[in-house]
């Protein structure tokens, strides 16, 4: 059994991002992401009390992944490089805003860029707004789940050293040698030297550049692996707690939650409390962005912005509750009557 632990503790990060070809592992996980909310979504919308058509889940789905791309990339760039949105270069895509490569998205951006579509579909539809937050609050948990499990298979946003180097669960990403490359360049060259000329692997480059490295630790090549590995820091793999946390065990709230009907809006502020406070936790184990490190009370960025994300949720419930609204939803299957009613409600929705 120690035996087993250790070799989890010198785990080195060598998973491919490429799943196929030029096809990543990162948008498959989105897509899965998308297709489990479209079906979890048609489900609740077949077999339990729903104001909305199963023939139209669909489109709320394509408006929700539009929301969370446009929204991901927009608040990433808003909250953490408000410069992009005016940069401009002679490569493609031309604008920083549009290179998605750089940074990615955030996932605050993301659930304002959820909220927007769902009162846009729902405007468009005649359908209630709090109700449709509510269907994609039950699968949101789903998508982010996903989402962290391809931010692992990438290697980014690793988590912070470990202290105890007998930590069954550390792992040593080798995607850090980059920011050493920028950051501490002496630190970089101290890991260079220990490796054999670039030339003895098929490479013509006169000196090793960090992706160099690591296409060879992506092919498994052990010589590199055993050279480099020493030099590397053990780190919280912060990527699967969150998936644990803010996917997994989000999720089986909002659903408990959802068993019975409540008050319209109350899986969606329910959600926001529950995604603030796993993520405020789990970011104590993730490692800041080094273009913005730690801030107020030592907290970072992230934990900052999901603040008011849990007020919002919090204020939101308390409200719901006092709401003199029928309440709606619930796994529960629909009486014999029940797509008449459906029909009624989508025909004559309820006023917010």
């Amino acid at each position: 059994m120690s035996s087993w632990l250790n070799s989890l503790a010198v785990y080195v990060h060598q998973i491919n991002p490429f799943a196929i070809g030029p096809i990543r592992w990162y948008g498959l996980s989105y897509l899965m992401g998308f297709l489990f909310a479209f079906l979890m979504v048609r489900r609740i919308c077949r077999v339990g009390r729903s104001n909305l058509a199963p023939d139209k889940v669909g489109d709320l789905i394509l408006y929700v992944a539009f929301g969370t791309l446009i929204g991901g990339r927009l608040g990433y760039c808003i909250f953490y490089k408000p410069e992009y949105l005016v940069e401009f270069t002679g490569q493609f895509p031309f604008w920083s805003l549009l290179a998605i490569n750089q940074g990615g998205m955030a996932s605050h951006g993301g659930i304002i860029g959820v909220l927007v579509a769902c009162w846009l579909f729902a405007r468009k539809n005649k359908i209630q707004y709090l109700f449709t937050v509510d269907l994609i609050a039950v699968a949101a948990p789903l998508g982010l789940f996903f989402g962290r499990i391809a931010n692992f298979i990438n290697g980014e946003l690793y988590g912070r050293p470990v202290v105890d180097t007998n930590f069954p669960l550390g792992v040593k990403f080798p995607q850090e040698l980059a920011d050493w490359y920028y950051s501490d360049h002496e630190k970089y060259l101290e890991v260079v030297r220990q490796l054999p000329a670039p030339s003895d692997f098929g490479y013509y480059a006169p000196e090793w550049t960090p992706d160099m490295i690591l296409q060879q630790v992506q092919q498994h090549n052990q010589t590199i692996i055993d050279l480099i590995a020493p030099m590397i820091t053990l780190r919280h793999p912060s990527q699967i707690y969150q998936a644990l946390l803010e996917g997994l065990s989000l999720f089986i709230i909002v659903m408990i939650i959802y068993m019975k009907p409540r008050k319209p809006g109350t899986i969606m502020f329910s959600f926001l409390v529950g995604y603030g406070f796993f993520r405020i936790v789990a970011e104590f184990f993730r490692e800041p962005d080094d273009f913005i490190g730690y801030q107020a009370l030592g907290l970072t960025r992230g934990q900052w912005l999901t603040v008011p994300v849990i007020i919002v949720g919090v204020v939101g419930i308390i409200w719901c509750s006092l709401r003199k609204t029928e309440p709606l939803g619930g796994w529960l299957k629909t009486a014999s009557n029940g797509q008449a009613m459906v029909e009624d409600k989508i025909k004559k929705p309820a006023k917010d």
